[in-house]
């Protein structure tokens, strides 16, 4: 009896430590977002004058016209060829392709071939050539949105731990109100009076927040980390975080949209609504006849597949109707698709192989082009860079090797789950490009995102060989949310 009312007791201590590390991580900083927030109304911004704060000066301007074959053509090779061979080069310092990938997207753009060649850069990306590559790109990245949500599952979200739910929420909120104090520093001087301050701290915080979920998966399997208790932690904690940083990223979306449109915000937020309750209620239910399907035979014939892909592409036009974003629908159709790994797994293998090898490095190289690391003029720019840098690994390593530790990780481990939650990669370009997309943030200050993204991805690698955490110190826990191989070739 004495030993009950001990374990008793010890229990309650524990929720009591897990309320005050809860309400001190999480509950606290988020009332002081909502000062900054309205402290940030009093900001104002100045009227656009040049490249730097200009957020209507694009510098990928994208001229209507019939595509010339050969010019696209050609761009698709080279994109092809240097993604590949940076890629390769990348997996030889034990980094997931990904980095090299986006590096090379890098390399086409105006910060490395435009400076070294400009008429080669003019002769292979030409102006009128770019919405073409655009168009193209974007659909890789529906589809891969798609296979995200397909790996994860809200289910397995519902069995985390205390330490699991601290630190998922925590490695959100902290570089959330970290980026809008930042912003409240940076609004005055990168942005432009057509931005809302609240609009821009509330991207700054969802750019800031996300994790790269296919880039964390492909360092845990390749560290045989996948099954400890880390990786499990890890995984489902980017899960949260995606899920989460998108929602906020849609809300910033629809008020800017709506802002422009005749339609009322509350009738576009009745439509998205009735979207998603057909989405979750409706159509996933349609979805299980598939997978009853997969069951029975083992396959899925190629009119299914089509039917299939059909509905990732018409949930992503509906929510671009509905003033959100594509990426928000073909998220969706992924995250209510069934579950069963031999399922999930055959649909993945149908899908990625076109994507990675081919329309993702587009999307790079898109990003590339938009990206110029000219516009960092002066030791002021690169102040501002490097800040941005600091505050995005302050917030998301930082807040996240915290909590873990309050929630009983030891010191090793947690300051290895706050390396993985770091690592941004092309989840952050994909927010980057909307931003831009949607002129809440001006092309200097995207291409100091951009370089985040890549710095805060490239240093996970060399800060977990430092911090020596690797499959040694793996558990044999109970079955984790693992997305097998599935975004292996993704990452």
């Amino acid at each position: 009896m004495n030993r009950d009312i001990g374990e008793s007791a010890r229990m309650s201590g524990t929720r009591k430590h897990f309320g005050f590390a809860y309400v001190f991580l999480v509950i606290l900083p988020l009332a002081g977002l909502v000062g900054i927030l309205r402290g940030g109304h009093n900001l104002k911004a100045p009227i656009a004058v040049d490249g730097i704060r200009n957020l209507h000066a694009d510098p990928a301007q994208l001229i209507s016209a019939m595509p010339n074959l050969f010019t696209l053509v050609l761009q698709i090779t080279v994109i092809l060829a240097v993604c590949r061979l940076m890629g390769s080069l990348f997996r030889k310092f034990h980094q997931p392709r990904v980095v090299g990938e986006m590096f090379a997207g890098i390399l086409l753009g105006p910060s490395l071939l435009g400076w070294v060649a400009p008429q080669l850069s003019a002769y292979l990306f030409p102006p009128s050539s770019l919405g073409f590559l655009n168009a193209l790109s974007q659909v890789g990245v529906v589809i891969f949105m798609f296979l995200v949500g397909l790996n994860i599952d809200p289910k397995e979200l519902q069995h985390k731990s205390h330490s699991a739910v601290l630190v998922s929420h925590v490695s959100i909120v902290a570089p959330f109100v970290l980026a809008s104090v930042l912003a409240y520093y940076l609004y005055p001087r990168l942005s432009d009076n057509s931005v809302l301050f609240t609009n821009f701290a509330l991207f700054m915080g969802a750019a800031m927040s996300v994790t790269a979920f296919p880039v964390l998966a492909r360092i845990l399997i390749e560290r045989d980390m996948m099954k400890s208790s880390l990786g499990t932690v890890a995984i489902a904690c980017a899960a949260v975080d995606d899920v989460t940083g998108w929602c906020i990223l849609a809300y910033i979306v629809v008020l800017i949209r709506a802002a422009h449109q005749a339609t009322s915000i509350w009738v576009t937020l009745g439509g998205i609504l009735l979207f998603a309750v057909l989405m979750i209620y409706g159509v996933r239910f349609l979805l299980r006849g598939l997978e009853r399907t997969f069951q029975k035979y083992g396959e899925i014939s190629e009119n299914r597949m089509a039917f299939l892909l059909l509905l990732a592409m018409a949930s992503a036009l509906c929510t671009e109707r509905l003033g959100i974003h594509l990426l928000f629908g073909s998220f969706l159709m992924g995250a209510i698709m069934p579950k069963e790994p031999r399922f999930v797994q055959y649909i993945v293998d149908r899908f990625e192989t076109i994507t990675v090898t081919l329309l993702l490095p587009l999307f790079f190289a898109f990003t590339g082009l938009r990206t110029n690391v000219a516009l960092l003029k002066g030791p002021g720019m690169w102040f501002y860079c490097g800040l941005i840098i600091l505050v995005a690994a302050a917030g998301k390593l930082g807040g996240s090797m915290a909590a873990a530790r309050l929630g009983g990780m030891g010191w090793r481990e947690a300051a290895g789950l706050g390396t993985l939650m770091n690592t941004r990669g092309l989840m952050g370009l994909v927010i980057l490009d909307i931003g831009l997309d949607i002129k809440i943030i001006s092309p200097a200050l995207f291409s100091m995102m951009v370089v985040m993204a890549l710095v805060t991805t490239f240093m996970a690698v060399p800060l977990l060989d430092l911090i020596g955490v690797d499959s040694e110190q793996r558990t044999a826990p109970k079955k984790s949310a693992q997305p097998d191989a599935s975004l292996q070739e993704i990452a």
